[in-house]
């Protein structure tokens, strides 16, 4: 198993939790993102501690090959790792955005879309994310809508609390608010459209540029009725959140020992502790601390992990 260095980005919009969550005093303040796992080029992350510090995850795929990323999975992405991992804290609102989806992503020279889901940690009492149509607009529309500024008013609202989680598809729109704390999940793109920025300015007194064309030929404008992901919590046992051909993601809330069993999985598999603290242990091998912040991605290889400890804990992998 391995874990890697955090990639921090300072940014506007950024607070100060991240600094909190991964026990980094001296970090600079206004982080609004922590990537912890990525291959998107000029942000790759590196192996942290271990005889392997230092290490690329692109030259880790190199070496290993199938036996990290899967049979399936290196046949289809070869040596671009598919997904990226995030922890996100958005002291001010966020644009409200869209990225394409495969398809589109294709026709505009893309690799591929950008296909995304959040799952909120302790955040902001009156912390709001906006996801989805709320009514029927047309391309038009929207356009129209987004000169007018309202746009804001055909897309759906949401008071978040812990535990909440939202995926989000290539197409759907949607807008961290200020106050969330949320980890993301999503293909390896950093391809995304602007759509409104609330007519702020930077600091030269500069509206944000708006895709408003690219945008309108990405959205997808059917409308459902919550856009909210529903699930049971239970304790010590691994809860689906999503599954889907982008990734398959669950969550585990323990606070008793855990086994999991990857035998029967082509994949490589991410650990994200989200809360509290325990240990891991891969296969046989020694036990490893594990608390909140940290990220482990374990080679396809694996066979059984081991939990113990009072932890809140993502899982996730591309079947």
């Amino acid at each position: 198993m391995y874990r890697f260095k955090s990639i921090l980005k300072q940014t506007l919009w950024g607070g100060e939790k991240i600094k909190l969550l991964k026990h980094i005093p001296d970090a600079p303040s206004q982080i609004g993102e922590s990537w912890e796992l990525s291959a998107v080029e000029g942000n790759v992350s590196t192996i942290e501690g271990g005889s392997e510090d230092g290490v690329l995850l692109t030259d880790l795929i190199d070496r290993d090959k199938e036996r990290l990323m899967g049979r399936h999975n290196y046949e289809r992405f070869g040596h671009r790792f598919p997904l990226l991992i995030k922890f996100i804290d958005a002291k001010q609102d966020l644009s409200i955005q869209v990225h394409p989806n495969d398809e589109i992503a294709h026709r505009q020279g893309l690799p591929c879309g950008k296909t995304e889901m959040w799952y909120l940690m302790p955040s902001e009492d009156d912390a709001v994310i906006r996801v989805g149509l709320k009514k029927k607009i047309t391309p038009e529309e929207y356009k129209q809508m987004v000169a007018n500024n309202t746009i804001t008013d055909a897309i759906a609202h949401y008071n978040v609390k812990a535990g909440d989680c939202f995926f989000l598809p290539g197409g759907r729109i949607h807008s961290i608010g200020a106050g969330c704390m949320l980890v993301e999940i999503q293909q390896t793109s950093d391809c995304t459209y602007r759509i409104y920025d609330f007519n702020r300015r930077d600091k030269n007194g500069n509206l944000r540029e708006l895709h408003t064309e690219k945008a309108a030929e990405c959205i997808n404008y059917e409308v459902l009725p919550d856009y909210r992901t529903k699930y049971e919590p239970r304790k010590n046992q691994l809860v689906l959140l999503v599954d889907s051909p982008v990734f398959t993601t669950s969550v585990l809330d323990m606070d008793a020992p855990v086994s999991l069993d990857w035998q029967a999985i082509d994949s490589f598999q991410i650990l994200i502790c989200l809360s509290g603290e325990g240990e891991v242990q891969e296969d046989d091998g020694e036990w490893q601390p594990m608390q909140a912040g940290q990220t482990y991605l374990f080679p396809a290889t694996t066979a059984k992990v081991r939990l113990r400890g009072n932890m809140k804990v993502i899982n996730t992998y591309v079947k």
